[in-house]
């Protein structure tokens, strides 16, 4: 098996662990709290985190709550995502091929939700009482973040030219070990 088919391997496995926690997780919210509102939140770390159950029937993290425009705005970035791996499928380094496996995996977890109970279950509330006050989210929406976060990283590293300086060197080295 060459590199890359392992990297993309290793890349499916990420995406798959992702949406089977974001799905088990959510599946324990729904049980244990039942009705949203019924049951008190869960402290972790005091009033600082949270397990408090919400139906989003927005975007992530609550954005665009109750507007159509929400279902735009998520084929727009499955769009996106899909088009750069499609761009960066051959070159793309494990690193590349891992962040968008979190962003695959966590998308179909919120969009497997949204098909089944037309909203997304988030249960996880950080905040800095009287100071902080983050929108509550679920493991999906953490490994879009993070995905999208080393996505970024990566092709930062990449650069807007490292197709062409690649291309240059691999010239080089050939032209340098022809002339021997």
């Amino acid at each position: 098996m060459s590199s890359s088919r392992y990297h993309d391997l290793v890349a499916l496995m990420l995406g798959l662990a992702v949406l089977v926690a974001d799905q088990l997780t959510k599946l324990w919210i729904v049980q244990y709290f039942g009705v949203e509102g019924l049951r008190p939140p869960i402290p972790i770390l005091g009033d600082v985190l949270t397990l408090y159950y919400v139906q989003n029937t927005g975007v992530a993290f609550s954005l665009f709550e109750g507007q159509n425009v929400r279902f735009l705005l998520i084929a727009l970035a499955f769009g996106l995502i899909c088009y750069l791996y499609w761009h960066y499928r051959e070159s793309a380094t494990l690193w590349l091929r891992l962040g968008f496996a979190l962003v695959l995996g966590g998308a179909i977890g919120n969009l497997l939700d949204r098909f089944a109970r037309s909203f997304v279950v988030d249960f996880v509330h950080f905040q800095i009482p009287g100071v902080f006050n983050f929108a509550v989210f679920n493991v999906a929406d953490s490994a879009i973040t993070i995905g999208v976060i080393v996505i970024a990283l990566c092709l930062y590293r990449i650069g807007p030219g490292a197709e062409v300086s690649e291309r240059v060197r691999t010239t080089k080295g050939q032209g340098a070990s022809e002339s021997r």
